[in-house]
């Protein structure tokens, strides 16, 4: 059986894209850098059907250049590349980043329990964090869209739908029961305070009985081997993932 590539299907949401407009982008970034391929709906839908589970090169590189994230964090079947260091060796979320050469943590073990209910929809997430460089507490927030495939969740945000503009976040979770466990992947914005830096760590979070809340503690390494911790929570705002109502919450959170 195959298995649906939800976070490309995510990833393509967030971008307000149906498949045929994400087919016709493919085309057009494949005609810019000089290697044209032949993107369709089609190949779009299998893709996220999990029909084709790698794309060819020209197919990858194009995908790289309509949304801006390397191939292998775009749900295909290929290794991930190890992340390297950024930030500016701060305490609590400035530095979660894993310092050179150290993996961040897995989402753990295959989940024994099935999943309370279906989760996907548009949520709040909310972090808060403690800023050494400006020796204060910081609230993030980003609008997400989550999609669930049996035990997993794969979470993106939305476009400038972000507390701090122009700072996507990303998380891959597993389901166990009513507990979820997985990692997360913040980009800040090249402009602001912490310029362009990639912060990622692991997460696990306990699911209300409603199924509207989920709250927990997110987990970051620091630049000097410390690590750093603080409360996280995702709050259901809609359970439809249509066009119109991702539209509406790609705003910056109130």
């Amino acid at each position: 059986m195959t298995t649906p590539n939800a976070t490309l299907r995510a990833v393509r949401m967030g971008m307000l894209m149906s498949q045929e407009e994400f087919a016709k982008a493919i085309n057009g970034a494949g005609e810019r850098i000089g290697q044209p391929n032949g993107a369709n709906k089609r190949l779009v839908q299998r893709w996220e059907s999990g029909a084709i589970s790698t794309p060819r090169g020209n197919y990858a590189r194009a995908l790289e250049a309509v949304t801006g994230m390397p191939i292998e964090s775009l749900g295909f079947a290929m290794p991930l590349a190890m992340a390297r260091v950024s930030g500016d060796g701060h305490g609590g979320h400035d530095v979660h980043s894993s310092p050179e050469g150290v993996a961040a943590p897995s989402a753990g073990p295959t989940p024994q329990t099935s999943p309370r209910g279906n989760y996907s929809g548009v949520w709040l997430s909310k972090y808060e964090y403690f800023s050494s460089g400006r020796d204060s507490s910081f609230v993030g927030m980003h609008y997400v869209v989550l999609l669930q495939h049996g035990n997993r969740l794969t979470v993106r945000s939305l476009p400038e739908a972000s507390s701090n503009p122009n700072s996507p976040l990303t998380m891959d979770l597993t389901v166990d029961g009513g507990v979820v466990t997985g990692t997360w992947v913040e980009t800040t914005a090249t402009d602001g305070y912490y310029r362009g830096a990639r912060y990622h760590g692991a997460i696990q979070m306990l699911i209300e009985p409603t199924g509207q809340r989920m709250a927990g503690k997110w987990v970051g390494f620091g630049k000097d081997f410390d690590m750093n911790t603080g409360p996280w929570e995702l709050r259901l705002q809609d359970s439809s993932t249509n066009q119109k109502t991702i539209a509406k919450y790609s705003r910056t959170p109130e």
